[in-house]
């Protein structure tokens, strides 16, 4: 098919010699002229304006006055040559009214705008304004759910090594977080500034002795944590490219985790204490009725403090009532809920590099942000999957090919 596009014929035109068409009805403020200026600074001049063959202008208004108010002489035009008059009056109304028939999946511009603040980009140069942005980013989900209601492990998981799930805005990769190629994955291109995590730790956790003791209540974890007999990330916190860590960890274990984030580089600015208002059952002279959180930034770095000035070291929150599901040392999602909000902004993405049940995706989901996670145990990415399905009343996908989880489930029976 042969056609005269005008995109074929596209020139340098003296601003001088385009003359706007007097009766365009399309209005532009200052305001959406100075963005479109913003807009050529940031990315040049993307998108010729139209002409006919007199110089009268067909589309593009807003950039001509964006281009005299950035002072240019001359602008990229492309000409629409043998037009009726009837084609240009047209064309000057639908090439404004076809783009205003568009909608926004508002999901997947939360997810998009999300991932531009990791990047440390300018969100006004997309255009929206500072009160659309702030809704878009501050959206936070309810929950269909008990944010704290943990589904059973799999006896045979959907998941293998190596998947990348998309649960919403959220990612979640099936690996080793010790790993590099993993935590590209998981991160895909974006640096978060924050990393909240729980990650296994030098316990040997294996509930199994609860039954043994005669002491199990049901509903009891069940099932031993891989790698629970390590105390030492660091290898996983010299992968996390951002300033700011929250990491969770036993009491006899403070000094070794500490060690291990100022190896890193990492310089410990607090230790926040989760009073859990119980004690936790277990087989040493004291019960524990507490957990510590190191409160870790880079050395050079900022905060990025988001919270108010009545933060203190001791969180009163209550353990859920529901007994955990595979780790004896479970968390509420407000544990994680607090430094996300504390340190991040909405629709901003957070690091999770021990995602195990999937407890900090869901503060996530609850507070607006993106969670870049990792789980090394493919039943526990099928329990945060599960989880997050529950919560949320949504599919995920698995990356590359868009299969669901429930389809790959159906075809696993």
């Amino acid at each position: 098919m042969s056609q005269d596009w005008p995109a074929q014929n596209s020139e340098f035109w003296p601003i001088e010699k385009i003359t706007p068409y007097a009766r365009n009805s399309r209005t532009h403020s200052d305001e959406q002229v100075a963005q479109i200026a913003a807009s050529i600074r940031e990315w040049g001049w993307t998108n010729p304006v139209l002409v006919d063959e007199d110089g009268g202008l067909i589309a593009g208004h807003g950039r001509l006055l964006a281009a005299r108010k950035l002072g240019l002489t001359q602008i990229p035009t492309m000409v629409a040559k043998g037009w009726s008059e009837a084609q240009k009056k047209a064309y000057v109304i639908a090439d404004n009214k076809l783009a205003l028939n568009a909608g926004w999946d508002l999901d997947l511009l939360a997810v998009e705008l999300g991932d531009l603040q990791g990047f440390d980009f300018d969100l006004m140069l997309t255009g929206f304004s500072d009160n659309e942005l702030s809704k878009l980013l501050a959206e936070k989900t309810e929950g269909l759910t008990d944010p704290d209601e943990i589904p059973n492990p799999p006896e045979i998981p959907v998941s293998s090594p190596g998947d990348v799930w998309l649960l919403g805005k959220h990612r979640l990769v099936c690996g080793d977080s010790t790993d590099a190629d993993t935590v590209a994955k998981a991160l895909n291109g974006i640096t978060p500034h924050l990393m909240v995590t729980d990650p296994p730790y030098g316990v040997e956790y294996d509930p199994g002795w609860r039954e043994k003791a005669g002491v199990a209540a049901s509903g009891s974890a069940k099932g031993k944590v891989l790698n629970d007999d390590k105390a030492d990330w660091r290898e996983a916190w010299a992968l996390f490219p951002g300033d700011v860590a929250y990491v969770w960890h036993a009491g006899l274990f403070a000094g070794v985790v500490g060690d291990s984030l100022a190896a890193s580089g990492f310089q410990l600015r607090s230790q926040i204490i989760w009073d859990k208002g119980q004690l936790v059952l277990s087989r040493g002279d004291y019960h524990w009725e507490h957990e510590p959180c190191w409160y870790a930034v880079k050395k050079g770095a900022k905060g990025h403090w988001a919270g108010d000035r009545k933060q203190t070291t001791v969180w009163h929150i209550a353990k859920p009532t529901k007994n955990e599901t595979g780790h004896g040392t479970q968390k509420p999602v407000e544990c994680m809920k607090r430094p996300i909000e504390n340190n991040s902004s909405p629709g901003q993405a957070v690091y999770e590099p021990f995602s195990g049940s999937g407890t900090t995706i869901i503060a996530g989901e609850m507070t607006g942000r993106s969670i870049h996670a990792i789980e090394l145990n493919p039943a526990y990415v099928d329990v945060a999957i599960k989880r997050w399905q529950d919560f949320t009343g949504k599919p995920a996908t698995l990356e590359g090919d868009g299969r669901t989880f429930a389809e790959l489930s159906e075809q696993q029976r």
